[in-house]
């Protein structure tokens, strides 16, 4: 059974720091590639962080870049999020997603969510 499970979420002080992770189980791959996504209620989810397992390339949003770092641990295939200088437009759910390859088709996997709250 295919498990994606996010932890690290709380609530921090603007300038503060928080550390996300996201644990994928229950599968065998030879590429992953494993997204931070976050949502605010009445907008769309948005696209913070990816990392390819096992290449560890990474991509990020303009708004988080400088800030944020996506590191991953390709034996545990966790892959974490080193929030810095949060901003109180940093407040959202967060979600992880792992989306993995057989045969050519794309299949997506996701977490429940963990709540980052920015606030003074």
């Amino acid at each position: 059974q295919v498990q994606v499970v996010e932890s690290g979420g709380g609530l921090v002080q603007p300038g503060g720091s928080l550390r996300l992770s996201c644990a994928a189980s229950g599968f065998t791959f030879s590429r992953l590639v494993m997204t931070w996504y976050r949502q605010v209620p009445g907008k769309e989810r948005e696209l913070v962080a990816s990392i390819t397992i096992p290449s560890g390339s990474t991509n990020y949003a303009d708004s988080v870049k400088g800030r944020f770092t996506i590191s991953r641990d390709n034996a545990k295939i966790t892959v974490y999020l080193q929030m810095n200088s949060l901003k109180l437009e940093d407040t959202a759910l967060y979600y992880c997603n792992a989306k993995r390859w057989v045969a050519n088709m794309p299949f997506d996997y996701w977490g429940q969510g963990t709540q980052v709250t920015v606030s003074s």
